[in-house]
């Protein structure tokens, strides 16, 4: 016998459901965040989402969906990192890029490209506690008081953490990050 544990008038199929058509890109691409890895963050999502349908009769709707559906996403990504797997196995990162350069100048499109490559390499490199913070304020725009929110922190500390985040991130770019220099 189906459970049917209601969520806005949904059954708790539908309601996954539709968190996964809403909200499954970005969720894949926070988890990418923290594991740098796509094959390993498309396994960290749906392990996510078979997380959040076991779980989905604790909702308590003291927070939205969403933010219910971000905290697993978070805490999932943080356990994995912490893992035995994580520590002891080392998986190789594959970064295939099949992307169509369509209009406009050609040299212009590689440089931007480059550009982008190098900004993210950055993010990434920077501490779990301020590239979150990066992710969600630039990548989702999300304000500051929705990501204090979604991580379970003070609005002070977050704007804190992403104060320090910039700060580490102009350091790194020193500049003119593309001319030699800084890499």
């Amino acid at each position: 016998m189906e459970e049917t544990m209601q969520v806005s008038g949904l059954s708790r199929d539908q309601v996954i459901e539709e968190l996964m058509t809403d909200y499954g890109q970005e969720v894949l691409q926070l988890v990418y965040t923290y594991v740098h890895d796509a094959a390993l963050a498309e396994d960290l999502t749906q392990e996510i989402f078979i997380k959040c349908y076991k779980a989905l009769s604790s909702y308590q709707g003291k927070s939205s969906l969403k933010t219910w559906l971000w905290r697993i996403a978070i805490n999932h990504s943080k356990d994995y990192i912490k893992s035995w797997y994580k520590k002891n196995v080392d998986v190789i990162e594959t970064n295939v890029l099949a992307e169509t350069l369509e209009t406009g100048d050609l040299l212009e499109q590689v440089v931007q490209h480059s550009e982008d490559d190098a900004l993210f390499d950055l993010v990434m490199a920077l501490p779990v506690k301020y590239r979150e913070l990066i992710y969600f304020y630039y990548f989702e725009e999300y304000s500051i008081q929705e990501i204090a929110s979604i991580l379970s922190l003070n609005k002070n500390t977050v704007k804190t953490r992403l104060r320090k985040a910039r700060a580490l991130l102009q350091k790194a770019l020193g500049g003119n990050p593309f001319d030699g220099n800084t890499f």
